[in-house]
């Protein structure tokens, strides 16, 4: 099909971090692309994250004197997904991270820098996790538009990928879009850049391929339902773990805020509606919401201090907590039990055997060591929690360039996806999530896609 309204050198579907970080390479690339973003607004599934991207060798780093390299951030991707991952991603993703953040800090002026209060857990074994201190991830994907208008890249809102186009050498020239009236319209391209979100709000393919997140709220975009991986698919694009999904354990209930994981890193522990601790809390901070939805009545409570607050305070979601009055707050253990309807001697028990691991510097007896921390004590505060499914994994399967690949590993010639439209790296389920994962794919492979698409 020939018959198009108008063709782009480069077109990109989806404005979240990874469509604007595409649309920014190919534009620093010489070429201008079209984005199109089925949203009325910037925002999509960046605009609901909290911003937080891994880089392993970056100036902020050495600046704070952290000991970070590619090699080592990729032996910890690898780790956390037992093995069970894409190597050449990971290899990507670990190599390019570092350039990526300075590439956007030095061309398009943004302010990320280590955050140094999300220190190495969960799988990090170095600080790396990057941040535009004091700003959500809908501030940082406003003004990555901001930026694309800078650059002269226009953006097309409301605008709904329908259907992709190819021809007879299997190349895609062009896409078919829904625009807000209704109104189909044909554009052609010589690069099309999937940046599309997942499939959480896809409820038939979540069931499909992660059939224990049906008790699951979810917790994403409601625009993503898959459509780039259904129509990538067809034209026979190869899928790569399609199991694989964030949950997370502390969506509180019922205000939808999510408890940022510096909560339970600074000491905070999760027990149940009976006051008792059920897990290690710093294990895994996403398979993390299946133990919390396995507890009577699938809600729980978040438990820290005041100390804990305050170095936590400056994070975007508990300033929005705490604006709302959300934490409960009592003098004693005994007092907050009696708050929030447990049973006071569990959770007495719950915070004094935590305590008395923590004065040995030992491990407690859910495996949680406690040599560097100290769990809650003196004033306290408790917030009623729910797990939730943050958004999915797994995806179009993509080369180190994000190339979209076929069945057969050959790749597509005009193809490329990232963001929540390819393949992650963590794994076949939720144990191989790293914190901020999500958000580093999406911008390495959308730098990747535009200066590939550009070239």
């Amino acid at each position: 099909m020939n018959d198009f309204d108008f063709t782009v050198p480069v077109l990109v579907a989806g404005g979240g971090a990874c469509g604007a970080v595409a649309a920014l390479a190919a534009a620093d690339a010489g070429v201008t692309p079209l984005v199109i973003d089925r949203n009325d607004r910037a925002g999509g599934s960046t605009g609901m994250s909290q911003g937080l991207f891994c880089a392993a060798g970056s100036e902020s780093q050495k600046a704070h004197g952290i000991d970070d390299n590619p090699d080592i951030f990729f032996a910890d991707i690898m780790a956390k997904a037992r093995g069970k991952t894409d190597p050449v991603i990971a290899r990507s993703i670990a190599d390019n991270s570092a350039p990526a953040l300075e590439w956007l800090r030095n061309s398009h002026d943004l302010p990320w820098e280590l955050d140094t209060s999300f220190r190495a857990s969960y799988g990090n074994s170095r600080a790396r996790i990057h941040c535009w201190p004091g700003h959500s991830g809908l501030e940082m994907v406003q003004l990555l538009h901001r930026r694309m208008s800078d650059a002269g890249v226009d953006v097309l809102m409301e605008t709904k990928l329908v259907d992709i186009y190819t021809g007879e050498d299997g190349r895609v020239t062009g896409i078919a879009v829904q625009r807000k009236n209704g109104e189909i319209e044909r554009i052609g391209c010589e690069n099309l850049i999937l940046a599309c979100g997942g499939f959480g709000a896809n409820r038939q393919m979540t069931d499909l391929y992660m059939p224990e997140t049906a008790m699951l709220k979810y917790n994403g975009h409601e625009g993503s339902d898959g459509e780039a991986i259904f129509l990538a698919e067809r034209m026979g694009a190869k899928l790569g773990d399609m199991g694989s999904y964030q949950g997370y354990a502390m969506l509180t209930d019922p205000q939808g805020i999510t408890v940022p994981p510096p909560i339970i890193i600074e000491g905070g522990v999760i027990v149940n509606i009976s006051g008792d601790r059920f897990t290690d809390e710093s294990l895994d901070i996403a398979g993390m919401v299946h133990p919390v939805a396995q507890q009577p009545d699938g809600r729980c409570w978040v438990i820290y201090d005041e100390e804990i607050e305050a170095r936590c305070a400056h994070i975007p979601e508990m300033t929005m907590l705490n604006e709302l009055n959300a934490p409960k707050q009592a003098e004693s253990t005994e007092d907050l039990a009696r708050l929030i309807n447990v049973e006071p001697h569990k959770l007495v028990h719950a915070l004094t055997e935590a305590a008395a691991a923590a004065s040995v510097g030992a491990a407690d007896s859910f495996g949680r060591s406690w040599s560097d921390d100290r769990p809650p004590q003196g004033r306290l505060r408790a917030l009623r929690v729910t797990g939730a499914l943050y958004h999915t994994q797994g995806g179009l399967q993509i080369d180190g360039q994000a190339r979209v690949l076929r069945g057969d590993g050959s790749a597509f010639p005009n193809l490329f996806a990232g963001g929540g439209s390819a393949r992650s790296v963590s794994g076949p389920s939720s144990w191989g999530y790293l914190p901020a994962i999500g958000l580093t794919t999406a911008v390495v492979f959308g730098r990747q896609a535009g200066l590939a698409s550009a070239a």
